[in-house]
This record gives structure tokens, sequence and C-alpha cells, in this order.
């Protein structure tokens, strides 16, 4: 029972797309919850979803500052997420709000890294690697081994983690709460530009997949890290609306595998709705997850796994 336990608590954090981390001083003054969790299918075309929500993009687009610049995009996952445009525009200014103050290095460092990594044609991945903040600590600990994206053959991002791979606990002993978050933030901004950038080129909208591969994890997370991810899930909407398609939980335990129905209700309603719990072969075979970086076979292999696992 203890090392259930032990699971549930772990698996309760890791479905939560981690975020920004904002202290009580930092926090929106009237946060938005959005009306849609999964607003569109996976492959939807751009355009076709620009139509169906031009009224409300053209709203944002009127009320967005002048110094501030967001793609056609950017606002249309806002309006996809909050379709009344009242609510639509209180969550765009809370999220303007925090990229022009307390997210401001993290937001700019993003975007500077991202135009070196693809300056010529393809992707140093090194580059946004090194360029994320607490990097020369926290590098050390999630490494390509433990955490990387990747994409399917259709153009979405696929974001994994194995966290039996992270030695948490001597991380959180060289690492605050804050520096981890903004660390994780980092990331989510990256792929937002990635996908936003994809949405618009490809005419296909691109989401983020998440893989939770829970291998080899044979206890609770450290309570620094839980709290590291725990205290900013909830600003991953707030911030970046309508970008995370489904989240999936991958070789669970078999000991937990009969309970699916009762873990669900552990996880943010939000989460809830893309919740997927499966079996994943081909990841599960993997010591490690650097060769989906590496191993063009292998990863193909696990990218259209990934596919035949979505709702």
């Amino acid at each position: 029972m203890m090392k259930a336990a032990s699971f549930i608590a772990f698996l309760s954090f890791a479905a939560a797309p981690s975020a920004a981390f904002v202290g009580r001083n930092n926090s929106p003054r009237s946060r938005v919850v959005p009306l849609k969790a999964f607003p569109y299918k996976i492959g939807a075309k751009t355009e076709g979803v620009l139509i169906n929500n031009r009224f409300v993009v053209e709203s944002l687009q009127k009320v967005l500052p002048k110094d501030v610049n967001m793609s056609e995009i950017d606002l249309l996952r806002f309006a996809l997420a909050f379709p009344d445009e009242i609510e639509a525009e209180k969550a765009l200014t809370n999220a303007i709000q925090w990229r022009q103050t307390t997210g401001k290095h993290i937001v700019d460092s993003a975007r500077e890294a991202v135009n070196k990594a693809t300056a010529n044609g393809g992707w140093e991945n090194d580059i946004v690697r090194d360029s994320a903040p607490h990097a020369h600590v926290i590098n050390e600990f999630i490494t390509p081994k433990a955490v990387i994206t990747t994409s399917t053959e259709d153009g979405d991002l696929v974001y994994v983690i194995r966290a039996s791979q992270i030695d948490d606990k001597e991380m959180m002993d060289k690492c605050t709460v804050e520096q981890v978050c903004d660390f994780f933030l980092y990331a989510k901004e990256v792929h937002n530009i990635v996908a936003n950038q994809r949405s618009a080129k490809t005419g296909r909208m691109c989401s983020v997949l998440f893989a939770n591969d829970i291998s080899g994890v044979r206890k609770a997370p450290d309570r620094r890290f839980s709290k590291a991810l725990t205290s900013s899930s909830d600003q991953y909407e707030d911030l970046y609306p309508s970008l995370a398609g489904p989240t999936m939980i991958l070789n669970l335990p078999l000991v937990l595998q009969a309970f699916v129905g009762l873990l669900k209700p552990l996880f943010p309603k939000s989460v809830q709705e893309r919740l997927v719990f499966k079996r994943a072969p081909v990841l599960a075979s993997l010591k490690e997850l650097t060769p989906l970086s590496q191993d063009p076979e292998i990863r193909l292999k696990f990218v259209r796994e990934v596919k035949s696992l979505l709702p």
C-alpha cells in the first residue's frame, strides 16, 4: 500500500504540465479559468480554426499593446480557450503582464535561443539547453537521458519525461524551487514558439503531447521537486492556453493499472479531459531516452507508437 501511495503521489504531479512559478505577490490578480481544455482536434487546419474564431482574435488584436509582439496564432490559442471575448481579453492581459515582468527574462531567453538554434536552417539543441535559466546547475540532472522533446511525423511536439532517471533529491539540494520552475517554464516557452511557428508555416495546428514514462519509478519524488512542479502547474493554462494536447501516463506498474478509474480524479479537471493511461512497449524498452534523438529508426517507432495511443 505504501508503494501504491507513492506512485499515486507521483502521478498527481507528473501529468500536470509544469509551468511558471508564481509566488503570492506575483500571481495574476484575477485568474481566468479556461472554458475548454482541448478546444480543437489533433491535426486541425490552422486556417479553418482561425476562421471559426476570427471575431475573438480580432478583438484581442485591438487590445494588444503596441510594444507586445504576439502572432495571430498566439492570440488564436487564447480565443480557443476563452470563446467569450471579455474572458479572452482578461486572460491575455494577465499573460502579457507576466511576460513583461516576472517572466520577461524567460521569454527573452527562449526567443533568442530559438533564433540562434534555427539560424542555419536546422535545430541546434545544445544552444537551447545551454540558454535555459540556471542551466549550469540543472543541466547536470535534467539531461536527454530523462527529458527530451521530439516530433511526430505530422509535426506535433512530444515532450517525454522519465522521472526515474532524474536524481531529484540531489538536484533540489543544489537548486531552489523557483530555479527549477523557471527552467521548466523556459522549456514550455520554447515549445510555444516552435508550435506556433509550425502552425503558421504548415497550415496545421501544432500541439504539445505529454508522455510521462513511469518506467523505473519506485518512490514518490523529492517533496521540494514535487512542490516546484505542483506550485507551477496551474499557471500553464494561464500562460499557454490551447497548447497542450493529450497527457499520457505510460507504462504504469501492473499493481496500479486496475485502479486507473480511481486515479483520474486526483488530477486537475483540465488534465482529466486529456488524460490517457497506456502501455508503451517501445518506450519501455529503452534504457534511457537518448536514442529518441540519436537513432532515427527508434524515434520513428516511438512516434508511431505515440500516435497509436492518442484518443
